[in-house]
């Protein structure tokens, strides 16, 4: 018996063209990830005693609310497109 070693498949780098613009999807989730890492940066800050628990929990909130809204959407897209799919055609 012969065992090959599995190899994984390397993905291809994304290279968006000059003139596209991002879609508002795209914008919707770098504005999530970017409240996320505020949140974080707020507690490193904290944790390395330069900011203030105030602004951490404040940022985690918002960071949190963004993340449930994000979460709540997907859910809902899902949804929909699941009701689409099981329609008689």
């Amino acid at each position: 018996m012969t065992v090959e070693p599995l190899v994984p498949d390397t993905a291809v780098p994304f290279q968006r063209s000059r003139d596209a613009k991002p879609s508002l999807f795209a914008r919707a989730l770098d504005a999530i990830g970017e409240t996320l890492r505020s949140a974080e940066g707020a507690e490193d800050r904290f944790a390395t005693h330069t900011g203030s628990l105030q602004d951490a929990v404040i940022a985690r909130a918002r960071a949190d609310v963004a993340l449930s809204i994000a979460t709540a959407a997907a859910q809902r897209s899902a949804q929909a497109l699941q009701s689409i799919l099981n329609m008689q055609v």
